[in-house]
Order: C-alpha cells, then sequence, then structure tokens
C-alpha cells in the first residue's frame, strides 16, 4: 500500500527536476525572508544544478539556540499557527514554527510513513508518545488521522493504564520509543494480558532501535515493527520511514534533499558511503533549513525498493557523531554494545554504561539485566555468561569493557527516551 504512490513511485529523473526547482525557490525565499539565511546566501551564486547545494553554509543546532525563539521565521509571525520543539532540557529549548500549509504538508508525511508500515484506516492506533514540545506525539496523531486511523492520544506513563486501554480498545497499532515499547511487553506479561491484546503493527522512533531488540519487541508484543526518522528542526516524524520490506527506511524525497558527509571534513562522500546525514527542506513554509547537519551517522541507498518506492533508503541509524564515546583512543557507538547484548539469549533489553577515570585511565562498566534473576543464584553459569559477554564485546569494540550482571527490573525504565550512558569521567 502506499499513501501518494505518484510520488513515491516517481522515476528518479523526474524526481530531481522537482527537487531542484523546490531548492531554487526555498533558496529564493530565503535570501528575501530571512536575516540568518539571507546573510549566508550573499556569497553563493545562482543555483542551477543539485550540486550546487555543496556551496551552501551547513545549518547547525546552535544556530536555532542562537536565534530562539523565532529568529529563523521566514513568514510573518501572523502566518505561523503552532510552534514545537525540543524539550530544552539542556538549556534553550530548539523551537520550529508551522503555517497551516506546513501541518497539512506533514500530517501527509506521516501518512505516507504509517501507511508503508501496514497501517490501514481500519486500525485503531495507541499514541505513548508525549504531547508537549516534542513533534512525535502530535505528528504521529494527526498523520494516522489523516490516514483514516482512530487515534487513542494516550501520551507516555501510566503503564498500567496504557495496558488497561491496549486491552479494552483492541488496539492494533502501538506508538513509542523502542524501550518503552519493550518495557510495555514486560509489563503486559506480569500482568497476564499479553495474549490478550490484538496489536498487529508498531511504529517506533525517537531513539535508535537495534534489530536483535526489534526482535525482542516482536516477540514480546506479537507485532510486525518499523522504524520512522524524523526531528523537530526539519519538522518532525515523517521525514523516512520504513516499509514492510524493512530494507532501509524510504525518504521523502519530494520534500528533502539528502546528503552524506565526512562529519570531520564537512565534504560531501560518494553515494554509498558512510557517514553524517545532512538535510535540506524543500516544502517548509514558516521555517526552511539548508543543510542542516543532523549528527546521525547513516548511509543511502538509491536503487529502487522491492516494495516500488524509489525514494532513497537510509540504513538505520548507526549513532550520532556527537554522540560517539571515545574511550582509549576507541570509538564506540552504545548501538555497538546493544547489538552484543541483545545477541544472548539470558539478557533483557536494558543496560547502562558507566565511565569512570582510573589511575588517568578510561573504563567502561556495563550493568545488564538478566531476564531470570534464578541465575543469580548459579554463580558458574553467571561467570560463564560474564566471560563470553565481555569477550564478545571486546572482539566487536576492541576494547575491554567489564560487564556486571544484575537482576531484573534493578535498572530504572524510561516512558520516552532511555538514558544510557554514565559519564563520570568529568568529575572522577
Amino acid at each position: 500500500m502506499m499513501w501518494q504512490a505518484d510520488i513515491e513511485t516517481m522515476p528518479r529523473a523526474q524526481l530531481e527536476q522537482l527537487q531542484l526547482k523546490r531548492l531554487q525557490d526555498t533558496v529564493a525565499r530565503l535570501r528575501a525572508n530571512s536575516a540568518l539565511y539571507g546573510e549566508r546566501l550573499k556569497e553563493v551564486g545562482e543555483v542551477k544544478h543539485l550540486q550546487d547545494i555543496e556551496k551552501i553554509p551547513f545549518t547547525v543546532k546552535d544556530d536555532f539556540r542562537n536565534h530562539y525563539p523565532t529568529g529563523l521565521l521566514a513568514v510573518d509571525k501572523r502566518e505561523v499557527v503552532r510552534y514545537q520543539g525540543s524539550s530544552g532540557t539542556t538549556g534553550k529549548p530548539t523551537i520550529a514554527g508551522y503555517t497551516k500549509k506546513d501541518l497539512e504538508i506533514w500530517a501527509d508525511l506521516v501518512a505516507r510513513v504509517a501507511c508503508a508500515a501496514g497501517v490501514t484506516p481500519e486500525d485503531t492506533a495507541q499514541v505513548c508518545f508525549g504531547y508537549g514540545l516534542f513533534t512525535g506525539g502530535f505528528g504521529l496523531h494527526y498523520g494516522l488521522e489523516r490516514l483514516g486511523a482512530a487515534v487513542l492520544p494516550m501520551s507516555s506513563g501510566n503503564t498500567e493504564r496504557q495496558l488497561m486501554m491496549m486491552e479494552d480498545f483492541g488496539i492494533t497499532v502501538l506508538i513509542a520509543t523502542p524501550s518503552y515499547a519493550q518495557y510495555l511487553g514486560e509489563m503486559a506479561r506480569e500482568a497476564g494480558v499479553a495474549g490478550k491484546l490484538k496489536l498487529r503493527v508498531g511504529l517506533f522512533g525517537g531513539e535508535g532501535c537495534t534489530a536483535a531488540m526489534r526482535q525482542r519487541i516482536e516477540q514480546n508484543l506479537g507485532i510486525v515493527a518499523t522504524d520512522n526518522y524524523g526531528m523537530c528542526e526539519l519538522t518532525g516524524p515523517g521525514i523516512s520511514g520504513e516499509c514492510l520490506e524493512r530494507n532501509g527506511l524510504h525518504f521523502a524525497e519530494d520534500c528533502f534533499y539528502v546528503e552524506v558527509i565526512d562529519p570531520d571534513t564537512g565534504a560531501v562522500l560518494p553515494r554509498g558511503e558512510q557517514g553524517e546525514l545532512v538535510v535540506t527542506t524543500l516544502m517548509r513554509d514558516a521555517q526552511p533549513v539548508l543543510r542542516y547537519r543532523t549528527r546521525d551517522i547513516t548511509r543511502l541507498h538509491y536503487e529502487q525498493c522491492a516494495c516500488g518506492r524509489t525514494h532513497v533508503r537510509m540504513e538505520k541509524v548507526k549513532g550520532r557523531s556527537d554522540d560517539m564515546l571515545i574511550i582509549k583512543g576507541v570509538n564506540v557507538f552504545p548501538s555497538q554494545i546493544e547489538g552484543v547484548l541483545m545477541g544472548f539469549d539470558h539478557i533483557g533489553a536494558h543496560y547502562q554504561l558507566v565511565l569512570k577515570t582510573v589511575g588517568f585511565i578510561d573504563t567502561m562498566e556495563i550493568n545488564v539485566e538478566l531476564l531470570d534473576g534464578a541465575l543469580l543464584e548459579s554463580f558458574g553459569e553467571l561467570e560463564n555468561l560474564q566471560r563470553s559477554l565481555e569477550a564478545r564485546l571486546h572482539a566487536v569494540l576492541g576494547l575491554s569493557a567489564k560487564v556486571k550482571l544484575v537482576g531484573p527490573r534493578t535498572l530504572e525504565r524510561f516512558t520516552g527516551k532511555a538514558k544510557r550512558v554514565l559519564d563520570l569521567r568529568s568529575t572522577t
């Protein structure tokens, strides 16, 4: 199924012509209406080809913070009908403005992603994202309604009530972060309602999810799960999402132009190489963005998908260039560690990385939950599992990490994005 089949299967040559026209229009609007881009574009000549975008300077998160709250608008404030953004827990929030046209396009983009994931107008979806500034809740909500599905806006938290409503309403689609979906699965089993749920589809976003963790979630909840991608600086969810082939996330290239760059040099990399994702909006009305450095590490595939869609597919995000951990000179992404842990049968989905400095040397300890607390009574089995985990982590990461096995439900649960890293190196 496709929501906008004529767009989603557009031949690449035609698609790139459309992108060029929309890029030229966006640049012209920003020259005339944006203080930030008007200045930056003075040294940029005419955009005659898509490759000319490489002459345009990058936009970074600090540009949003430095122009908070409305300094990046390219329309009169009277045209803005909504503001959304990041929570701003570490400083000023990142705010995005939307016109009525922006919201209509956004709803279609999310409907496109949901349809690709198998959602139909016959479904009832439970949204477990928060409904504050965060774009996930409202984005999925209005996109699912645009598709024709019924929506239960539960927001986050109160897991017992989440499960009750899920059972009572016969919910078929779950919208959540992967870590919260895993937690819901655990609680459903404990409450004895897992077999009563009618869930069949899961759309997860807001944080990374390894293939192994997704498999666990699918087994616990009896669903087919897909990833979707988005960020408030660029609109929100709906930028890209998996189809049921699950061979990469289809980008909405009619609305976004994507590049992959070397995160150290900023140079655009050849197609197929892994690097940092850079995104330009092509259809934003209130707040267009040129060449935004997402800091997400991925790879793009341009060949047509087996589903028939022609738009470029991005691989699952490996990690973030700014979240990458450097331990003893080795680059480590938390997703690498999660991939190892999820490969062991006795290991749960919850873990925590604790980084310390001991004698001027960085160390990493990984607190890992067991699925069955009875294993704690068997010292031999526990020791063998710990050694196996440490050996596998060393082989994958190229450095030593100490594993500490703890009982079930020992580590903190999160209803939103999980906080996996406790970095004590600066205070040790």
